[in-house]
């Protein structure tokens, strides 16, 4: 994949420095001064959506894990509880629950008595918790009642309540199934989290768009701006798949 796309750029680029057909690739090109200041410019932008989709993820993992809990209980009306929340928040798409937590929550906070705002960074952190924590208590759910029925009620022969088996009998065994698709929402995550660029979160693609503004280069700033999220993604896969792989020789065993 990371392969034919590369040649690809690098044809363009190429056919970009040659005298037709109109390409400008010069605004992004590494042998100008000019080129090498946009590219540090758009490659700032990095940083931002690391830690953005990073922070997302952390608090995802959690509020996921306290969402799938009641799908496990045995009583019906708080099942529903679980199916309500996951059910609402898969329902609704990123870009109008960032308008809503960006614009719409300072107002809930103000009706209240409590005058607060809320940044770029922590309104787009809060809509990717969110979103994904509804996906995050589906993995857990799954995971969790894959481990064998037989292991809680071994746990609860010996004396141990309902959060001591979900501590230290299920979780353990559950955790173990759950890391990689945990791991692939976060590549979920760092490409949802191009939408905050509409909220002025100066993250990659909020960058590219403030470059096409001034240099009017659409089709070349925003090119490198796919190639960068592409290496992105190839480097957290790599990171998946060797998780992949330490994972599945102990659940084989």
């Amino acid at each position: 994949m990371a392969g034919p796309v590369a040649a690809l750029f690098c044809v363009l680029l190429l056919s970009g420095c040659s005298s037709s057909g109109g390409w400008g690739w010069y605004v992004i090109d590494p042998t100008t001064e000019a080129g090498r200041t946009n590219i540090r410019f758009l490659v700032g932008g990095f940083g931002a959506t690391i830690l953005m989709s990073a922070v997302a993820a952390m608090i995802s993992i959690v509020v996921g894990l306290i969402v799938a809990l009641p799908a496990l209980s045995s009583r019906r009306w708080v099942r529903i509880i679980n199916r309500i929340y996951v059910e609402f928040i898969r329902a609704i798409p990123l870009l109008p629950m960032l308008f809503w937590v960006f614009y719409g929550l300072p107002i809930v906070f103000r009706s209240i008595g409590l005058d607060l705002n809320i940044d770029p960074f922590w309104g787009a952190v809060i809509t990717l918790a969110v979103s994904d924590s509804a996906f995050t208590a589906e993995i857990y759910r799954s995971g969790i009642q894959s481990v064998g029925r037989g292991q809680a009620e071994a746990a609860q022969s010996i004396g141990l309540n309902y959060y001591q088996t979900m501590r230290l009998v299920i979780l353990p065994q559950a955790i173990r199934r759950i890391l990689p698709p945990l791991a692939n929402q976060f590549i979920y995550i760092v490409k949802m989290s191009a939408f905050a660029s509409v909220i002025g979160m100066q993250e990659l693609t909020r960058r590219a768009n403030e470059l096409v503004v001034t240099e009017y280069r659409p089709l070349e700033i925003y090119s490198l701006l796919i190639l960068e999220y592409l290496v992105l993604v190839l480097i957290i896969s790599a990171f998946v798949r060797k998780l992949e792989r330490k994972m599945a020789p102990e659940e084989r065993a």
